[in-house]
């Protein structure tokens, strides 16, 4: 939508509206709620982000990115970097919808990604990873986005864990949810209408964090220093002085979280 709807776009991703095919639908009187609006607008600031970000850990060696549930995501199809090792790790029913998606837009997965279908019920994430190749004594940089809300507390402690046990300059960016009781009332009250719409679609937000507790949660895990970035610097960031006005709510629903071993 944000392809289609939004000029410019925030992230530019040519790759989106091939993949999805048949399955895209543009209703652009539901697109145009401030809600609708709001939602599309964190998703592009959070994957540029993510992709900022990571542009910082190339220049530092990291030749490894892991993308975390991965869904939908196209940065490896869209990365002109042949010499990065790419991992798209997600539910194995989830990947393989996503790869029939490919396969009927003809678009070729590039021979530096590997798929890592990983069923965390059976398999732990080291075990996955260093199956499908991720060189553990070498970093790594990590894209979790539009997972750890919702995640229980101990999946959340699991994963950082992980990740924090890799060497330096490993990192790992993603978006969390503020705990409730600090949204002022308009951002509650969009966060209560989001909340109805993931748990009757059948995943229900489950984790929330203070700023100073997840900083305490990255820190226990092996993390040495956690960069916290909200609403305010997204948009400073990604949304100045657009003409279609599209922004980010202040307090936002959502912040990025990079943590760094």
């Amino acid at each position: 939508m944000h392809q289609v709807l939004d000029e410019p776009c925030v992230l530019h991703d040519p790759i989106a509206i091939p993949l999805l095919g048949e399955e895209f639908a543009l209703d652009r009187g539901r697109e145009s709620h401030p809600l609708a609006r709001a939602f599309r607008a964190f998703m592009a600031a959070r994957s540029r982000f993510a992709e900022d970000e990571f542009a910082v850990a190339v220049e530092k060696g990291i030749g490894q990115f892991v993308v975390l549930g991965a869904g939908l995501d196209t940065f490896a199809y869209r990365n002109g970097n042949r010499g990065l090792r790419v991992f798209e790790v997600d539910f194995p029913a989830t990947q393989e919808w996503k790869r029939n998606l490919l396969a009927k837009a003809g678009i070729v997965a590039p021979a530096n990604l590997t798929f890592v279908p990983l069923d965390f019920e059976h398999q732990t994430l080291a075990d996955g990873l260093a199956k499908a190749g991720l060189q553990s004594g070498e970093p790594a940089y990590f894209s979790w986005l539009g997972v750890v809300p919702y995640l229980s507390l101990e999946a959340f402690r699991s994963t950082v864990s992980t990740i924090g046990k890799l060497p330096r300059p490993t990192a790992v960016t993603f978006d969390f949810a503020l705990s409730p009781e600090l949204l002022g009332a308009r951002s509650r009250a969009a966060f209560e209408m989001l909340a109805e719409r993931v748990a009757a679609a059948g995943e229900p937000f489950q984790l929330f964090f203070k700023p100073q507790d997840l900083e305490s949660e990255l820190a226990r895990a092996g993390f040495s220093t956690v960069q916290l970035t909200g609403a305010d610097d997204l948009n400073a960031r990604y949304f100045a002085n657009r003409a279609d006005g599209l922004s980010l709510p202040s307090p936002g629903l959502g912040m990025m979280a990079t943590a760094r071993v």
